[in-house]
């Protein structure tokens, strides 16, 4: 819709290299920053910025995403991992918001990413006779009738010894009876790493590890944006037609670098979830049911994930460091507290192998109390060539993606296209049960066990041939690795020969889980996946010795700050590990 500063490349509407975000692609894509102009410019690369990246290219416009740091390495790595329509916001009467995302669990699970979505149950413990069974099945009735029954079961209605048998960790006096009803759950990181590499695929120029400094203008309208190369300081700018401002929890300190003043505030809320060991907490053999239970502010999830469960999460105001919220000793304490209240077998901080804690972006109100802010999403043309989207929830990113395109338009010359997001499966998705059925002939294949085989098209879907040819000539690569056998040592080449790694960190947080999985939180593995990811990025031996070190601080700073007794503490100990990004600014307004 735009003329180019330089003739684009050829098949700049499909990516010839599917959606690849490589070292070689990472180069390219900073000279087409430089030297070609856009329809839109997407700022942030959590989950709805990949959305709305993903949303503008399938309609034909001329996109670039740009992040600071990685994808998903703010809120959209740290969330619950469920895709859930939020049986809390039925109580809170927010009908319109628990329709909506249980459509989009449903597009997810079926069409979009099966192979990343996946059905979860939850048993839902009834503590109070008489009352409660008839509230909560009413709750759950409109739940099912919503959306929730159409790819997944419907309520069950459990007996106290019903109930029991299927959560056996449960102390018998801690219910009265029980009703399973399902959702859905992924790993948050690797979803939005998946739909920016979908972005890609569709033409899209995404860069992570560059940070917005500045805008540009053209008289009073914002023209596009100034970057800065975190790794090595370049800077440039990037001209388009309407830029997007998808930060999350940034959104006021991007809006304050436009100059322009906001239609609505962005409150970050803090949530800590911590991680333990599948056999800590006893379950039906071969069940995956997890458990839901009302806190006197909100809920508490126990969700079964892997060999571990995530157990969370709090809720609670955060005003220090955006990039590095921390969890302290009080927060998981609240969790251990409210969890250990229903367990025969209490939980006890030795039994934690991880801990993590993310930022709610929440559109702020008159409550003090941020569980009762709105999980709404607003969206706003806030200056000539700007729109600003935030609030929502991880469920409904598309949705909200496709909000934000269409405030857009104005800015656009000639006709948008509507959405076309919820027909477009994500790369990964075509094929990927035909795979699952061929699990044992592709282990014959590449001689491996078939639970590894659906473990990796749980994670990549039918990129698994990609993944697994990427060891070709190289049977080393489809062992273990070392202190995370969950894994195998060509996944952590492919994060970076393919999606975006560009740090240590990158890989053991988010490209895998392993930060939060094992109990070393990543150090005892870090050496060997440094030296695979430095062979893809051209390390040198000063330069993986420096990620070791980085990362190493980064663990030790958690562990310290998860030992603090408040916010200001933790995030004093937090925010004193050193950056991976060296050139990175905080703020940048």
């Amino acid at each position: 819709m735009v003329n180019s500063k330089a003739d684009p490349p050829a098949g700049a509407t499909v990516d010839v290299s599917g959606g690849r975000l490589g070292p070689a692609e990472r180069e390219d894509a900073w000279q087409r920053l430089g030297t070609e102009a856009f329809d839109i410019v997407v700022i942030g690369g959590g989950v709805v910025g990949a959305g709305t990246a993903l949303d503008a290219a399938t309609r034909g416009l001329r996109v670039a995403l740009v992040e600071a740091r990685d994808l998903a390495s703010g809120t959209s790595s740290r969330s619950s991992k469920l895709f859930h329509g939020g049986l809390r916001y039925l109580e809170q009467l927010e009908f319109g918001l628990v329709r909506e995302a249980l459509r989009e669990r449903e597009l997810m699970l079926t069409r979009i990413a099966p192979h990343l979505v996946k059905p979860v149950s939850f048993l839902y413990p009834l503590r109070h006779r008489v009352w409660e069974r008839p509230y909560t099945a009413a709750g759950l009735f409109l739940y099912d009738r919503m959306g929730g029954a159409r790819s997944v079961p419907g309520q069950k209605h459990l007996s106290k010894a019903g109930a029991l048998r299927m959560v056996p960790a449960l102390r018998r006096d801690s219910l009265v009876g029980g009703i399973r009803y399902y959702d859905a759950q992924a790993d948050d990181a690797r979803h939005t790493m998946t739909v920016a590499r979908s972005a890609a695929h569709y033409g899209a120029v995404v860069r992570t590890s560059t940070q917005v400094v500045g805008m540009v203008r053209e008289a009073d309208r914002v023209a596009g944006v100034r970057v800065r190369d975190v790794e090595d300081g370049r800077e440039t700018e990037v001209r388009a037609n309407a830029v997007i401002n998808a930060t999350g929890v940034w959104t006021d300190e991007l809006q304050r670098l436009a100059g322009s003043r906001g239609r609505f505030r962005v409150r970050a809320s803090k949530g800590v979830h911590i991680v333990v060991p599948r056999n800590r907490i006893v379950s039906e053999p071969g069940s995956e049911t997890g458990i839901i239970l009302r806190t006197e502010k909100s809920v508490l999830f126990v969700i079964p994930w892997g060999n571990h469960w995530i157990v969370g999460t709090t809720d609670t105001d955060w005003n220090l460091d955006l990039a590095h919220p921390a969890a302290t000793k009080q927060d998981i304490d609240y969790i251990l507290d409210h969890v250990n209240a229903v367990l025969a077998s209490p939980l006890t901080h030795e039994d934690i192998e991880g801990v993590y804690a993310g930022l709610r972006p929440l559109l702020a109100g008159e409550s003090e109390e941020t569980s009762k802010l709105t999980r709404e999403h607003a969206v706003a043309r806030v200056a000539p060539g700007m729109v600003a989207i935030a609030g929502g929830k991880y469920t409904t990113y598309r949705v909200m993606a496709a909000d934000a395109v269409d405030a857009a338009s104005v800015d656009l010359p000639g006709r948008l296209q509507p959405s076309i997001t919820d027909k477009v499966p994500l790369l990964g998705a075509d094929g990927y049960h035909a795979l699952v059925n061929q699990a044992d002939q592709l282990g014959s294949r590449y001689g491996l066990h078939p639970h590894r085989i659906r473990h990796l098209l749980n994670r990549y879907g039918s990129m698994v041939h990609e993944v697994l040819g990427a060891a070709a000539g190289q049977p080393d690569l489809l062992r273990p690795l070392g202190g995370a056998p969950d894994y195998l040592r060509v996944e952590a080449v492919y994060a970076a020969s393919h999606e975006g790694a560009l740090h240590l960190e990158d890989v053991l947080a988010r490209r895998t889980r392993i930060s939060i999985e094992y109990p070393h939180r990543g150090v005892g593995t870090a050496e060997e996946v440094a030296e695979l990811m430095g062979d893809v990025l051209g390390w040198d031996s000063a330069t993986r010795e420096r990620e070791l070190k980085i990362y190493q601080a980064r663990v030790e700073a958690e562990r310290d700050s998860q030992n603090q007794p408040d916010d200001q503490a933790a995030d004093a100990r937090r925010s004193a590990a050193p950056e991976a990004r060296p050139n990175i600014l905080e703020p940048v307004s």
